[in-house]
């Protein structure tokens, strides 16, 4: 019973041994021009209102000299919020319930912040492995606590996306797999289960996308 639930995360299906599952990633590059190039509409308008908001928040995190980050950050969202969108309707896969695609994000970007820390503000980082005010016999195990944390920065931002996608779609398929044992006269209490849940993922999807970007970019400013 497991291996079939969780057999619907697996990039099964193939042609000419290329995994095509994985091309979900970029269908939200398809809809992009879509959206911008043809008359705005409600939704459009509503959406670049809120990445302007976003980009707002991230400009006061990082400060006015990092408007590039800003900006990586802002489409790192649209990224995130694209694919888990995209993984709510059927016969789509879902690419960021899996660690090869959250981890793919969350480790260059911790990456590329500790090298540029460690290199540009090498004392900085050195005093940040220990809070000020730290009794002197506590320091060895604050460095070794703060390294550790730094350490598994990416895992816990990969796995909090990753699971946060296969929970959600795991309760849908119990749900929707539970229809053909149930009377008709029960059906309509299943859908309507069904259409609060799908609610839900949708509000999830957003929110996880802007956990990742909003911990990416405190991330960031603490190198900075």
């Amino acid at each position: 019973m497991m291996a079939s639930l969780f057999s619907i995360f697996d990039p099964s299906s193939s042609v000419f041994s290329l995994p095509l599952n994985w091309i979900s990633t970029f269908l939200g590059l398809l809809f992009l021009p879509f959206m911008y190039w043809v008359s705005p509409s409600r939704w459009v308008m509503m959406w670049l209102k809120f990445t302007k908001v976003l980009y707002g928040e991230f400009k006061v995190i990082l400060g006015m000299k990092n408007l590039g980050l800003n900006v990586l950050f802002v489409s790192l969202l649209t990224l995130i919020v694209f694919n888990n969108s995209l993984g709510l309707l059927p016969y789509v896969f879902t690419s960021s319930s899996h660690l090869v695609m959250t981890l793919s994000l969350a480790f260059p970007l911790w990456l590329s912040f500790m090298v540029f820390g460690w290199v540009n503000h090498t004392q900085e980082m050195f005093a940040h492995l220990v809070p000020q005010g730290t009794p002197g016999v506590l320091m060895p195990f604050m460095v070794l606590i703060e390294s550790i944390s730094n350490i598994i920065r990416p895992g816990t931002l990969a796995v909090r996306l990753a699971a946060n996608m296969i929970a959600g779609h795991l309760l849908l398929s119990l749900l929707g797999g539970m229809g053909s044992s149930m009377p008709l006269s029960m059906l309509w209490v299943l859908i309507i289960l069904q259409v609060l849940l799908l609610m839900l993922e949708s509000a999830v999807a957003v929110i996880q996308s802007y956990v990742f970007a909003i911990l990416s970019t405190l991330y960031a400013s603490e190198v900075n």
